[in-house]
């Protein structure tokens, strides 16, 4: 298999394929084919793709390999299982194995073979242990080796296993018949599955054997690390003249030159007097490194001419490149072939540099030439982009963000944006315009609204997406920039996935002239907003209710359109913080906290039937009862749910897996069903999409209403609200305790990154004989009925623990207990 891109390893395969990639001054693929022709496998077949050219003039028929090659081309990418039944007329009549050519491996396939011809297997799956899995394809086998469960590229909350796919498989001919002709087919999201379910016999083979993908810079350099460490077992061109020290023929190095295994230099590599090449570097064909010059974990390719007195440290150079004297390149720092650095310039770390480009003398390069890294795991958080305003978050970047989110939609397409009250987000909001009209997207601009009338405005027919721009919740110093789709809901992990590729690569369309798009804005969005509302959610009985209520709009968006929305309700509302305050346009914990005791004192105080308090946006809300008491999150979803289950008598309603397992006894006593979701903040609007679901809420004050709008909305739900306890005519404290009480408590234990698999695998391990729901992260259920779910955290070095019990005593065990697994698998 050697038709992959390699987009996350650019700029190193801007201008070839993976598989050519060097490691140890060989390509990673004639690694793997040495690989197969010692365990025997002499005829094998290459699917070519991306610049097929350039492998098929490398490798030719495999005769200088003693190997009998043949090409497979496809046209436009077929998929795991598409590209080998392209290759169908070659493996006819025998098994045959899958390998790909752009992963580092010494896997015995010769056991491999054994073990799939003892099983009498249809299909066996190389699997491997690694420390993170997310990349990776997680695999479940049964203590027989036999396969029970896949799951392709998890999130962190998915992951139950550390045992991942290695894409290495042995097959019986038949497998084939399964495989659509000239489709997109994978293998383990299609072609497995269907099998499974079929009963075929499908068998994991856990490997000892050494492997790694080789699909990141860190990977890259690892596996360079590995080979001359010794830890893989491939062969290495070349004669170790000192322990360690590996030198290709024809290579020259002076008597004077510092050399620190274990290293590699190249045939006909040259290394002048003073050069010191220390642990884990390797020097390609022709490569000339001058005197003084000094480099660690340095990967050269071919062809480069470093200058004197360079430092290079934990850096890739591509061939054909020229580093001129005292040039400094950093850990990470990525430099293409054909590029030019010339003397004292300097490249800090995890700088990438593409190909054909120089940097001239006496440069300081602090980020990418096409774009910044931000330094995080992932470009999405928990919302949206987030970070520090004019620091992390610049309108440079938000220019770029904007492009690239363009990019991903058709010309001609509309998009909204919107903000909160912030001048930070104001500026940014104007650079988030330029952008989309420039790359030929007509923005309609609803300037200050909140954020779930610019929800609402961008699920209107005709609208691809929105973004909306706020302070981040408790941060005033940082802004969020959140992208939408279509239905207003925030991009989906694939969406996002998709506009940081096109960000990463900077790959942005631009408009030619007279495609510059239009600027409009839309004149009574609110207004439209409000009347949609009440026209669609049930109001009835609020008038004749007489109720009383206190609404806070803390400041923020929401002061633009609730008073006048209340004052069509009927009820006798007192509204505090009515005004746009821009020195303030975010929640701290202590402004929310302050504010909701003054709200209860007003309630209490004014004889009101309860109260409520929006965040700044409007998107949640907090409530007070009559006598003035904070209800918490948790417990206000309960008697909302309560009340539209008692209402709807049917239906189902969405909650996450984190919720009390109350809700599940509230809603299952009106005839109502529980969809339990993952946690991810696209799942519940995703699965508020059913038509029969009737209501949903996260938990942290976020509530559907979705005979109104399948994402969260405070404002609907307040309304919603209103209505429902008019009609009880009970009051919010009765409502409550008519309720269960529930016994959940939650911890976080810190869990390095590398072990977070290996941790979930002890996790399932620890779990055997019991029931447990993979639905997110993995929660073991006890026979009692009490439960855990550990959930590590995407974006923390973090795992989550929830436990909950008929008591508190018996979550705080089921707490402990479960914490103490967590952290003897990190040790």
């Amino acid at each position: 298999m050697a038709g992959g891109e390699g987009t996350r390893l650019r700029p190193m395969t801007a201008n070839q394929p993976k598989p050519l990639l060097p490691v140890v001054n060989r390509p990673i693929m004639e690694h793997v084919l040495r690989l197969l022709k010692r365990h025997g496998f002499d005829d094998t077949v290459v699917t070519v793709q991306f610049l097929a050219t350039l492998i098929r003039n490398y490798f030719g028929d495999g005769e200088e390999l003693g190997m009998n090659l043949h090409y497979v081309a496809e046209e436009v990418p077929l998929g795991t299982a598409g590209s080998v039944k392209n290759a169908e007329e070659h493996l006819r009549g025998e098994p045959f194995i899958v390998i790909s050519g752009d992963a580092l491996t010494d896997i015995d396939l010769s056991d491999m073979v054994r073990y799939h011809r003892e099983n009498g297997a249809k299909v066996t799956i190389g699997l491997k242990r690694v420390e993170n899995p997310l990349e990776f394809g997680i695999i479940i086998v049964d203590e027989q080796g036999r396969v029970q469960r896949f799951l392709e590229k998890p999130t962190w909350g998915q992951v139950f296993s550390d045992t991942v796919n290695t894409g290495i498989y042995i097959m019986e001919p038949e497998v084939l018949d399964e495989v659509a002709e000239g489709e997109v087919v994978d293998w383990s999201g299609d072609v497995f599955p269907k099998l499974l379910k079929d009963g075929e016999p499908l068998y994991g083979y856990i490997a000892d054997g050494y492997w790694e993908d080789v699909g990141t810079h860190e990977s890259y350099l690892r596996a360079q690390a590995d080979v001359l460490s010794g830890k893989v077992d491939v062969e290495i061109d070349g004669f170790e003249v000192s322990p360690g020290v590996w030198m290709a023929e024809g290579a020259e190095v002076d008597s004077e030159a510092v050399l620190k295994g274990p290293l590699y230099i190249g045939d006909y590599a040259k290394v002048e007097a003073g050069a010191e090449l220390r642990e884990f570097s390797v020097l390609g064909s022709n490569v000339v490194v001058r005197s003084e010059a000094f480099l660690h974990r340095a990967v050269v390719h071919d062809n480069v001419y470093i200058g004197a007195s360079t430092n290079l440290r934990g850096c890739v150079i591509g061939k054909n490149t020229d580093v001129m004297s005292s040039a400094r390149v950093e850990e990470g720092a990525i430099v293409g072939e054909e590029c030019v650095v010339e003397s004292e310039a300097y490249l800090s770390n995890d700088v990438k540099v593409y190909p054909f480009k120089t940097i001239e003398a006496g440069a300081v390069v602090n980020t990418n030439v096409i774009w910044e890294s931000r330094g995080q795991r992932s470009l999405f958080g928990q919302r949206g982009v987030s970070g520090l305003i004019n620091v992390e978050i610049t309108p440079e970047l938000a220019v770029r963000l904007a492009s690239a989110f363009a990019t991903t939609l058709k010309k001609g397409s509309v998009v909204t944006t919107s903000r909160d009250v912030s001048r930070a987000a104001r500026a940014l909001k104007r650079a988030v315009i330029s952008a989309l009209t420039a790359s030929a997207i007509d923005v309609r601009d609803l300037e200050v609204v909140p954020l779930p009338v610019a929800r609402f405005h961008t699920s209107q027919s005709g609208v691809a997406g929105g973004i909306s721009l706020r302070t981040s919740p408790g941060d005033p110093q940082s802004v969020d920039i959140m992208f939408f789709d279509e239905r207003g809901a925030d991009l989906s992990p694939g969406a996002q996935r998709k506009l940081e590729r096109v960000f990463s690569r900077a790959e942005y369309r631009r408009a030619f002239p007279g495609e510059i798009a239009e600027l409009s804005f839309p004149s009574r969005g609110v207004e439209n907003y409000a009347h949609d509302l009440l026209r669609t959610v049930d109001t009835t009985g609020i008038g004749e209710a007489g109720l009383k209520v206190v609404v806070d709009c803390a400041g923020g968006t929401g002061s633009l359109i609730l008073p006048s929305l209340l004052g069509r309700l009927g009820a006798d509302v007192l509204t505090v913080n009515n005004r746009l305050d821009e020195d303030s346009p975010t929640d701290t914990l202590a402004k929310q906290m302050r504010d909701l005791q003054y709200l209860g004192e007003l309630v209490s105080s004014s004889r009101a039937d309860f109260g409520v308090r929006f965040d700044p946006v409007a998107e949640r809300l907090s409530v007070v009862d009559e006598n003035g008491q904070v209800v918490d999150n948790e417990r206000a979803l309960l008697v909302v749910l309560d009340l539209i289950a008692a209402e709807r008598g049917g239906g189902r309603v969405a909650l996450p897996v984190t919720t009390t397992r109350v809700a599940g006894q509230v809603a299952g006593y009106h005839g109502v069903d529980v969809q339990w979701t993952p946690t991810a903040v696209d799942e519940l609007a995703k699965a508020a999409q059913a038509d029969d679901i009737v209501f949903a809420a996260d938990g942290r004050g976020g509530y559907v209403v979705p005979e109104f709008s399948r994402t969260s909305d405070g404002i609907a739900a307040f309304v919603r609200l209103l209505g429902l306890v008019a009609r009880t005519r009970l009051s919010f404290s009765e409502i409550d305790r008519r309720i269960p009480q529930a016994h959940l408590l939650r911890r976080s234990v810190p869990t390095p990154w590398a072990v977070k698999g290996s941790v979930m695998r002890a996790v399932v391990e620890a779990s055997e004989g019991r029931e447990v729901d993979t639905t997110d992260g993995v929660r073991v259920v006890q026979s009692d009925g009490s439960w855990v779910l550990i959930l590590p955290d995407t974006s923390e070095a973090v795992t989550h623990l929830w436990a909950e019990g008929p008591d508190s005593d018996t979550a705080q065990r089921l707490l402990e207990e479960w914490a103490q697994v967590v952290e003897q698998a990190e040790g």
